[in-house]
């Protein structure tokens, strides 16, 4: 492969020492401690929940922070970690009615480059009065395809009350995914579990203790928009993340558990827990507490243009497009309707991904969908959450979509596309191809499931053959809820040839052993 290795760039490693000497303010919590850490605030403003890049183009990108008091974030970029001749970039005044969160938008950047940045946070009164600056870098997407591209995604963190546990060293995957040294990091959603309470301990069916660092905010569900800032906001505590976050940008979307398990638009819960029942309330506080914590292009929310779902673009081998299956959906339901116009994407989201697929010129288009395709994921006994339904036969509810989608790809004449997803706690590799489906004006395409991060691993679902998928891996426990104790966390690794184009993916668990790989060839279709 083409692509750079880690060891190509010795000077990355020096900065990511300096973000972490300057986060090192930020202690975990003892286990069982009431709340993340109260600031002092005499002194100067402190951005000790790290830093973030997001949506990294050729020529921008957004980095983001967070301070203990209100303050002017500023951003200074160079081409080195000692940042001479430095360009500084003022961004905005941040405060209470952020969470005293921040994003500042980087233009004019060289493309295929490596940037060094560093957030200080100054005194709005006294601008003299700085902050100790928090450092990281990325590199901007190429204008060519000498370099190559690699890339991880995976999804689902802090899940089924499995929170950040002292005794394991915190999210340790986040390392493991860190020495890889990507890209970028793709995040298939269930970035929090704002329906899932962390308790300070969890007994284990083998009489084990599972140890939980805790908040206030995550010791019930989140409801208020505090609550809700409090849920993105604890896994900043764990200090793998935040060196994580200062080396590799991310692209996020989301999906139910940003809200509640299995939500869709308009649904009133029937959940003792809650007071307030209205999913669009709870979901419209959670995509405002999302914008926050994340640097994401198309938010914030209450502006007509925002919105999860994107397209990001990196150079001439790669493009994601980012699909948002939450919002837009209709109710989940057995799924047998034989007419489905609003399916699980709405059809603006829908037109939308058909048009931006057949503009793309890259030689990979890859669909980061928040939930699998051909795995039937059920909603208690009778409704459907994501998009089979367990009938074999022709498309019916929202498989009508996808088959429209498909259907598309293939009289549009689209190669190279690749469908990366998490959502069902296990990882996996299933082929789809007409030969084995009741669908079949399609072309062969993969499916790649990987995850979760730090959550409950989950039994194997079944596949639907309406779109004829074959697994040609599995790795899942045998029982629900298996913490990350017992089974191993999962993350998946896309490795794109600069030379050939050449598509490696390969799935991994948490100490980086590949279980599984698959080679795919540029512009070839059947594979």
């Amino acid at each position: 492969m083409s692509h750079r290795p880690p060891s190509s760039l010795p000077g990355r490693r020096g900065v990511l020492r300096g973000s972490l000497a300057a986060s090192a303010a930020l202690a975990l919590p003892a286990v069982g401690a009431a709340a993340a850490p109260a600031f002092a605030l005499s002194g100067r403003p402190k951005a000790a929940w790290g830093v973030q890049a997001g949506d990294v183009g050729a020529h921008s990108g957004l980095i983001w922070t967070r301070s203990d008091r209100p303050a002017r974030m500023i951003v200074e970029t160079s081409a080195t970690e000692s940042f001479r001749r430095a360009t500084k970039w003022h961004g905005p005044l941040i405060g209470a009615g952020t969470d005293f969160t921040g994003t500042t938008r980087l233009r004019g950047l060289p493309p295929g480059e490596q940037i060094h940045y560093r957030v200080v946070l100054a005194d709005p009164d006294d601008p003299r009065r700085t902050g100790e600056p928090v450092t990281g870098t990325f590199r901007t997407t190429p204008v060519g395809r000498r370099d190559g591209v690699r890339f991880l995604w995976s999804g689902d963190i802090a899940g089924q009350g499995w929170g950040i546990n002292p005794d394991l060293g915190g999210y340790r995957v986040y390392e493991d995914m860190r020495a890889l040294n990507p890209d970028f990091f793709l995040c298939s959603g269930d970035n929090i579990y704002a329906d899932g309470p962390i308790l300070p301990s969890v007994t284990l069916p083998d009489g084990r203790v599972w140890r939980n660092v805790t908040t206030e905010e995550k010791s019930k569900v989140a409801e208020t928009l505090a609550e809700f800032r409090g849920a993105f906001r604890y896994n900043l505590l764990d200090e793998n993340l935040r060196r994580f976050n200062a080396q590799v940008p991310t692209i996020t979307q989301w999906d139910d558990h940003e809200v509640h398990n299995n939500w869709y638009p308009g649904q009133i819960l029937d959940d003792a827990r809650y007071t307030e029942k209205d999913t669009n309330v709870l979901a419209a506080r959670s995509l405002r507490a999302f914008s926050e914590y994340f640097p994401v292009s198309t938010l914030p929310p209450g502006d007509d243009e925002g919105r999860v779902y994107r397209v990001l673009r990196h150079g001439p081998l790669l493009d994601v497009f980012v699909l948002d299956m939450r919002s837009y959906r209709n109710a989940n339901s057995p799924g047998r309707q034989p007419d489905d116009a609003t399916g699980i994407l709405g059809a603006r989201q829908l037109a939308w991904l058909k048009r931006e697929l057949s503009r793309s010129r890259a030689a990979w288009k890859v669909i980061a969908s928040d939930m699998p395709l051909g795995l039937v994921v059920a909603d208690g006994k009778v409704n459907f959450e994501a998009v089979a339904q367990g009938d074999p036969g022709a498309p019916l509810g929202r498989e009508l979509q996808i088959a429209e989608l498909l259907r598309h790809i293939k009289h549009d004449r689209i190669t190279g596309t690749l469908w990366l997803t998490a959502d069902v706690h296990y990882t996996s590799a299933q082929h789809y191809d007409p030969s084995r489906a009741a669908f079949q004006d399609f072309e062969p395409f993969w499916e790649f499931v990987s995850g979760p991060l730090a959550a409950g691993g989950f039994q194997a679902v079944k596949l639907d053959a309406t779109f004829g998928p074959e697994q040609s891996f599995i790795k899942a426990p045998d029982r629900a809820n298996t913490s990350p104790m017992e089974t191993p966390q999962y993350f998946g690794e896309v490795d794109i040839d600069g030379g050939s184009g050449e598509l490696t993916v390969r799935l991994r668990q948490q100490g980086g052993d590949v279980l599984f790989s698959k080679v795919l060839q540029p512009g070839r279709v059947g594979q």
